[in-house]
């Protein structure tokens, strides 16, 4: 199995990688360690690296591809390769086939990890690194209250953070990737072996899925999405069905507030008619108490006249 993973920065192309050297039992090839191990322990190579790099320049993709060549020579290599983060543009890509082709091992597979620029921020900024053995850990996927600690090293050294991957960079990255490594998929489609697979969710899954792809005769132009398609099948509905929640709770909570104000129109109708009884209510008894004060200071009237008429006349009132 000779295999190239490609995808944006984030999308889980060295977590598969590690994976699938376990799986199949064949090694990561990564030009970043490569260069690494190179200037370490100073290769003419190395030494032609460091040099460029000192001068703040790009390391030249001749001098990568002849550690590629270096390291497939290396007897673990024999059974096949991973190669992650190379090719990044299409003269790597050319050059890589041609290196190939002439030590009679070309590829047999290139698959394309596919993530949303959102979630790859989002993994990019969360990633972790040992700085002994290289291990890619990610915060968001480790579990909760877990130590950032490497777990494959017997010193468990402390997990740190690349001083690229922070949010700030990764718009960069995305950027150069669109406009370098992202017309790869073209070159790759038109050589019939380039798959796809849906990279997010859980990682078990991905795995799952990839090995499916890499152990699986290839199929000309079809792209694999299973676990994409449920996934996104599965999300689809959950928005329909938050949708379709949201919309009750609408209507549930308009229906709530017409009977609210309806109530209150009834409640303020009553409010007013028992104001306008009790206001009646009182003129009335306010009438009916002026009609029995008018008469009782009638009868009053009348009976001072009856005793008045009924006294006799003093005598002596007629002399002065």
């Amino acid at each position: 199995m000779r295999i190239v993973l490609l995808g944006a920065p984030g999308s889980g192309k060295g977590t598969q990688s590690q994976r699938l050297v376990k799986r199949f039992g064949i090694p990561q090839i990564s030009t970043g360690d490569l260069l690494r191990s190179a200037v370490a322990r100073g290769t003419p190579l190395g030494v032609a690296a460091k040099q460029a790099m000192q001068a703040g320049k790009l390391v030249e993709d001749a001098i990568v591809l002849g550690m590629i060549r270096e390291r497939l020579a290396e007897a673990d290599a024999a059974q096949g390769f991973i190669l992650d983060g190379f090719p990044r543009n299409l003269v790597q890509a050319r050059a890589l086939d041609e290196m190939l082709s002439e030590l009679g091992r070309p590829l047999t597979h290139v698959v394309q990890l596919d993530v949303p620029y959102a979630e790859l921020t989002r993994r990019i900024s969360g990633r972790r690194n040992c700085p002994s053995c290289g291990a890619v850990y990610n915060i968001y996927s480790m579990p909760v209250g877990g130590q950032l600690h490497c777990s494959a090293c017997d010193a468990k050294p402390p997990l740190v953070q690349r001083p690229d991957d922070n949010e700030a960079t990764v718009v960069e990255r995305l950027k150069v990737y669109e406009s370098q490594t992202r017309p790869l998929i073209d070159y790759y489609a038109a050589s019939g072996m380039l798959q796809f697979i849906d990279a997010q969710g859980d990682i078990d899954e991905i795995t799952a899925l990839l090995t499916h792809v890499l152990t699986a005769a290839p199929v000309e132009g079809v792209k694999v999405r299973r676990a994409g398609k449920k996934r996104k099948a599965k999300a689809k509905s959950k928005v329909k069905a938050k949708k379709k929640g949201k919309a009750k709770s609408k209507a549930k909570a308009k229906s709530k507030a017409k009977a609210k104000s309806k109530a209150k129109s009834k409640t303020n109708v009553k409010t007013k008619v028992k104001v306008r009884v009790k206001v009646k209510t009182k003129a009335k008894a306010k009438a009916k108490a002026k009609a029995k004060a008018k008469t009782k200071a009638k009868r009053a009237g009348r009976k001072t006249a009856k005793r008045r008429a009924k006294r006799p006349a003093r005598k002596g009132r007629a002399r002065r």
